[in-house]
């Protein structure tokens, strides 16, 4: 198994747990939420500490063959996972299965990067590229994630980065 992969099937499992508090707590039900920065929350949570903000899309397009179309998607959720003594992993939920083989492009106010993905996740590939993501969108005002549906559809989803640094400095020190 690549390297990727093992982060990935860890980070899934891991990723869950996340969406299932963070999809809680933006319901307002969860008690692991510790702080709200503008358009970004905060949670920490279990044992081993976990730490991690998470946003939902301001807009979202979704398209096939160029036209706009209506589909059902799940969670959107860009998230950045904290653990003591480590810097922080992206991850994003698609709401939906990415194609598979497929990768999801992330513009950072021009800046591009690629995710990989499998099933409704997709990551960055590896912890140095963790590290140039979190550096990008920390001085973005943007997030354009664009990605591909087993179905065919194209879906753009755009994060607000407002609050965005405030809240991974709260999400890192909530992990120290």
């Amino acid at each position: 198994m690549t390297s990727w992969m093992t982060r990935a099937a860890g980070a899934a499992a891991l990723s869950l747990i996340s969406l299932g508090a963070a999809t809680a707590a933006l319901a307002q039900d969860s008690t692991a939420k510790v702080a709200t920065m503008t358009d970004w929350s905060v949670f920490a949570d279990g044992t081993p500490k976990e730490c991690w903000g998470v946003s939902a899309p301001k807009e979202t397009v979704n398209t096939k063959g160029g036209k706009p179309v209506s589909v059902r998607r799940g969670d959107i959720l860009l998230f950045v996972t904290f653990h003591p003594g480590k810097p922080g992993e992206i991850s994003f939920s698609g709401g939906y299965p990415f194609e598979p083989g497929s990768t999801v492009a992330l513009d950072v106010d021009g800046t591009a990067f690629k995710l990989v993905t499998d099933g409704e996740w997709a990551w960055t590939s590896g912890p140095d590229d963790d590290v140039k993501v979190l550096a990008a969108l920390k001085k973005g005002a943007s997030a354009i994630l664009t990605g591909h549906s087993a179905k065919g559809t194209q879906t753009k989803d755009t994060f607000s980065l407002r609050g965005f640094t405030a809240a991974m400095d709260e999400a890192a020190k909530q992990c120290q």
